[in-house]
């Protein structure tokens, strides 16, 4: 949960650099719940995750345009 709140955090920063940073924290919480999810037989929790690491992955390509 730490890892998914300093992701939020830098994702709302306004310098691209953090907000990258943030996004690539933000996938690895991604897989952090993705495991617990595993563990636990938490299918929504794993639908979830993989659906927000799909937005990250799109988070990281529109902060890279210009």
């Amino acid at each position: 949960m730490a890892v998914t709140l300093a992701s939020t955090w830098l994702i709302a920063s306004r310098g691209a650099r953090r907000r990258r940073w943030g996004f690539w924290l933000s996938l690895l919480s991604n897989l952090i719940w993705t495991i617990w999810g595993a563990a636990e037989h938490a299918w929504a929790v794993i639908g979830l995750q993989v659906g927000l690491a799909f937005m990250n992955v799109r988070g990281i390509k529109k902060n890279e345009q210009p």
